[in-house]
């Protein structure tokens, strides 16, 4: 495969800089740096000077190379983006229409259906990618994060990504960190991209992989020892010679599902496999353009010689000895090596039975991921095995799926009742109509997927959902039973006859490199002076935006709680995605499942909150409204690690629009945190968690301390017990000045619209 490489001459100039810069900053910092510190100092923006930055305290601003967004995100970012008053985005930007197809018949068909009933949206993403001079890749083309891959991540570049899965280019040896689309517009319009310097934590891998085991291993055994909040506030950066034995897709692997650990992003060092794969992927000259500063583009040997010296934390694990893994149900981290996962599915009482096993997504859909997976499927074929379990295959890209068509690797699958699901996120995300005789009843399913929070897959609070390699995946739905162990156990096949399944075998690269006709690209317009953006208002999918308007000091007296969330409540849980992801782009009605899936605290129930307005029981978007409208402002709690999972900004966004002024919670995820200040909202957390237990269904809440607000101040929240009785606790906050400034201005983009109607 040749051709000229997106944005060469970006690449050209970085590279032929990038070597003086890193010398410039071992200079300053006077000491060895790691391939993370490399990127984050080479890419600060004029704003931040040129010094040592004290890693999980300050903020930093940033200079980031691109921007890509999918089109679920999208939708919102480019609202936001076209009231900004730019005639075209500041660095390279691309859309990926990969989210909104609906998994249920098969690749064509549901590709067909999905054009006609999203036609709406696909239009205005399109209009507007030409309007601002923004490549837009097309329903089919694949999903975003093997696209980046293919298309754009370099070694030593940084760019960030509207979806928390982003991190997939580390494999390329970038940092490529997922935000909300208001970070994006930030990056867009060229105004500096602001982030907590994160704290670095070292992964030494060991040893070489062999059999069963596959990369995928490595994170879900990561996941396990880390939790999914255990890299929250941190990269990751994998070392050792064990990281030099793994392939570039399967380094991408691993930084994709660092998402899951709550890490910024995740990376790796410049080495033969990102030069293979560039060269595979027709970007010859990037590679060569790598390779003259190779030393620069990993880190220091000191600092992966003495790890403990460069990095907060560090963990090691050695390749040659990992088990395959399988994670879950209902939470990435719950790790549970082959070994054990027969006896664990029998002590917690999983449902056996597998019903479907799904391959491929963003984070396993590479041509190795696939090839490997088909060496199983054609053992299934020769030893005469009867796949057991419903089966779907998913590729990344249309470049991987036409070139493992032409390689008869989708024939092996289709051969065994697989049935191939359009080039999109699908399942992945919700966007799957699952064919179930019963939803209620209890079932497994199992993906080689990156997440499995109760109800991600199909909707189905049922449904336990397990994580593990497309291998193992394929293995356990050839058995048909998740306490089938593939290293150890045999099968009886048609013939009566007890067979044992061999490790899977697969290739790196294909040997007769990658092919594809149409990739789904197509270029902005030259000229996007008459280009039109239409959005109708009538239309339910698609709205304008109205500006935020700034909290004051009275919006915080006499607030009612909407909402004490228990337990774990994700973005999932804030935002459901699945059949709400066609109304992204439409505020008002997407804001109908604004916390429909998390759990009261008063009632151990869903979607049901009592109001205090009409003293009866409500969802939670409608007692939300009928405060709003009698003037009542609202505030929610939560407990642990609020808002993780995706990026989804309209999780932020939903409760701003419904009324909501403050969330209030034990800890928080990163990118959510982000999203509500961004958003003008604001963002709290107890000074003593034990607090939480504080708060009564019936109170009236007074936040006092938003006039005073500077960066380390802290406010004080009343709460008015319906029994006359009071208490006053203690609440902190992780505002800069420039954060408080978005409170001030209602919002990151108020600011933004402010300062470019100036110039």
């Amino acid at each position: 495969m040749h051709r000229i490489p997106f944005d060469i001459e970006m690449l050209r100039t970085h590279y032929a800089n990038f070597s003086k810069k890193v010398a410039e900053v071992k200079s300053k910092l006077g000491k060895p740096l790691t391939l993370t510190e490399k990127i984050l100092y080479t890419h600060l923006h004029p704003e931040s000077a040129l010094q040592s930055y004290q890693r999980g305290k300050d903020y930093v601003f940033f200079s980031p190379d691109r921007v890509a967004m999918q089109d679920a995100t999208a939708q919102m970012a480019l609202l936001q983006f076209m009231t900004c008053g730019k005639n075209k985005t500041a660095v390279p930007t691309t859309v990926h229409c990969d989210h909104l197809i609906l998994a249920e018949n098969g690749a064509t068909t549901d590709l067909k259906t999905a054009n006609i009933e999203n036609a709406e949206v696909y239009d205005f993403l399109k209009s507007i990618s030409n309007k601002y001079g923004i490549g837009f890749w097309k329903p089919g083309s694949g999903i975003i994060h093997q696209i980046v891959l293919e298309n754009y991540a370099f070694p030593g570049g940084m760019m960030i990504g509207t979806d928390s899965h982003t991190p997939n280019a580390g494999g390329l040896g970038m940092i490529a960190i997922g935000v909300g689309g208001a970070d994006a517009v930030d990056v867009m319009t060229g105004m500096p991209w602001e982030l907590k310097m994160p704290k670095l934590i070292g992964v030494h891998l060991k040893g070489k992989l062999s059999g069963w085991t596959s990369s995928k291993d490595v994170i879900l055994k990561v996941a396990g020892i880390l939790t999914v909040k255990g890299g929250t506030g941190a990269i990751v950066e994998y070392f050792g010679e064990g990281a030099l034995s793994l392939s570039c897709t399967g380094k991408g692997t691993i930084c994709n599902m660092g998402a899951e650990i709550g890490a910024t992003t995740s990376t790796f060092g410049y080495d033969d496999s990102m030069s293979r794969y560039l060269k595979f992927t027709g970007r010859a000259e990037i590679a060569d353009l790598c390779d003259r500063v190779a030393k620069d583009l990993t880190g220091d040997p000191e600092c992966y010689a003495n790890p403990q010296n460069y990095f907060d934390q560090v963990i090691e694990i050695d390749l040659s000895t990992l088990e395959p893994h399988v994670n879950g149900p209902y939470t990435p981290d719950l790790a549970w090596p082959i070994s054990q996962f027969a006896k664990a599915v029998k002590e917690n009482n999983y449902p056996d039975k597998l019903e479907v096993g799904l391959i491929g997504s963003c984070t396993n859909s590479s041509y190795e991921d696939l090839s490997r997976a088909a060496s199983l499927a054609q053992q299934a074929i020769s030893k005469h095995l009867k796949v057991k379990s419903e089966f779907t295959v998913t590729p990344g890209s249309e470049q991987i799926r036409f070139t493992v068509q032409r390689d008869s690797i989708l024939e092996k699958f289709e051969k065994i009742g697989g049935v191939i699901l359009a080039n999109a996120c699908g399942p992945c995300i919700g966007q799957w109509k699952r064919h179930m005789d019963d939803p209620s009843r209890k079932n497994s399913i199992i993906t080689s997927f990156n997440r499995n929070f109760s109800k991600r897959n199909d909707g189905n609070v049922s449904t336990h959902a397990f994580v593990a390699s497309p291998e193992i995946v394929t293995a356990l739905a050839i058995a048909g039973t998740l306490t089938f162990n593939p290293l150890t156990d045999s099968l009886m096949n048609e013939n009566g006859e007890m067979v044992k399944l061999d490790p899977p075998e697969g290739i790196e690269l294909p040997v007769f490199g990658f092919e594809v006709k149409d990739p789904g690209y197509e270029a902005p317009a030259p000229d996007s002076q008459n280009v039109e953006v239409i959005v109708h208002k009538e239309s339910k999918r698609l709205q304008l935006l109205e500006p935020f308007t700034p909290i004051l000091p009275g919006h915080l007296k006499n607030m009612r709680i909407l909402l004490k969330a228990k337990g774990k409540c994700t973005t999932d849980h804030i935002s459901m995605a699945g059949p709400w992801l066609e109304f992204r782009g439409h505020l008002e009605n997407i804001s109908n499942n604004c916390f429909i899936g998390a759990t009261n605290a008063f009632n151990g129930e869903s979607n049901k909150v009592l109001n205090l307005i009409s003293n009866e029981y409500k969802s939670v978007p409608d007692s939300a409204r009928l405060y709003k409208s009698n003037g009542v402002s609202t505030i929610v709690f939560g407990e642990e690690n609020y808002g993780e999972g995706s990026s989804r900004e309209h999780a932020a966004m939903e409760p701003r629009f419904l009324g909501v002024k403050a969330v209030m919670v034990k800890s928080f995820a990163r990118i959510h945190e982000t999203n509500l200040k961004k958003q003008g909202m604001l963002a709290l957390t107890f000074s003593n968690p034990a607090d939480y237990d504080l708060i009564r269904q019936d109170d009236l809440v007074n936040i006092i301390g938003l006039e005073t607000m500077s960066p380390g101040s802290k406010f004080i929240i009343e709460l008015q017990h319906a029994d006359g009785s009071k208490d006053s606790i203690e609440a902190l906050h992780s505002y800069n000045q420039q954060q408080i400034e978005w409170v001030k201005e209602g919002s990151a983009l108020n600011k933004i619209r402010r300062e470019f109607s100036k110039s």
